[in-house]
């Protein structure tokens, strides 16, 4: 996965994904909580942004958090241990080579991990192995189709599609978040249950303004700037333009809104 990850693996990525956890906890993860003693594996768990969330919501449950990249982990481990969290480790491995035997956990979870991959179903089915029967599994992934707003602009609708091709042409999919139910369907899960859970911003909601729109969303298209210019999918002087117009949503007559998807299903 590390080779998809279309967002890179910046300094500035790493504050992105805290920022976008710690403002979308309640919408996403109020409702995520495991009984006691419970064995977890949260797969892809980057920097440990909902590590943190996961483990203060369960604290008597016990979770194991992987990830391909060394240096994902270590500031995972760092940022959980600052925490005070003692009901996690940490293991470098591969979604697809799970190094854990056949029906060695109660509980799945990943967010914000199948929309880097080309296979999605190929690892749902590899964690599925790893389930034990009667466990569940919880994906969550966004849908960048959702996304819409005032002041509208075509130049920043161009902006993020750039972000939509460019993940595309990476093996990944910005809009898995309307597949979840296929998905995990044909992963062979059953008792299927998919929740969308829209963020609506406006400027009466200032921590939105700034912890999604801002410091989440426009962040994270900013981000594929130079990919753009070089795909030649955008000028830079169009691109200034759908970016700035993507700030004037978060001024005091802008809305913006998006939508996530939460899926639930049990092996």
């Amino acid at each position: 996965m590390k080779k998809n990850y279309v967002h890179g693996y910046t300094a500035r990525e790493s504050v992105r994904l805290v920022d976008q956890a710690t403002t979308l906890a309640d919408i996403l993860h109020s409702d995520t909580v495991y009984p006691a003693e419970s064995k977890v594996l949260e797969a892809g768990c980057g920097v440990g942004a909902q590590t943190i969330i996961l483990a203060r919501n369960s604290p008597d449950a016990k979770f194991t958090a992987v990830d391909l990249s060394e240096e994902s982990l270590r500031v995972a481990k760092e940022r959980v241990s600052s925490q005070g969290f003692t009901n996690v480790t940490f293991q470098q491995s591969d979604i697809f080579h799970m190094p854990y035997e056949d029906d060695s956990f109660d509980h799945l979870f990943l967010c914000f991990v199948l929309e880097h991959l080309p296979n999605p179903i190929e690892a749902l089915l590899c964690l599925r192995r790893v389930l034990k029967r009667g466990g569940t599994i919880t994906v969550i992934e966004g849908d960048h189709g959702s996304t819409y707003f005032h002041p509208e602009s075509p130049s920043a609708r161009k902006t993020i599609n750039c972000l939509v091709d460019i993940q595309a042409k990476m093996g990944g999919n910005s809009l898995v978040g309307r597949k979840l139910y296929p998905l995990l369907k044909k992963s062979k899960y059953s008792d299927i249950r998919i929740s969308p859970r829209m963020i609506y911003v406006d400027s009466s909601k200032p921590d939105l303004v700034e912890g999604f729109t801002k410091n989440t969303f426009i962040a994270m298209v900013e981000g594929v700037k130079e990919q753009s210019m070089r795909s030649g999918l955008m000028g830079e002087a169009d691109w200034n333009q759908g970016i700035g117009d993507l700030y004037k949503t978060t001024e005091e007559d802008g809305t913006f809104i998006y939508t996530f998807f939460k899926g639930e299903a049990t092996k």
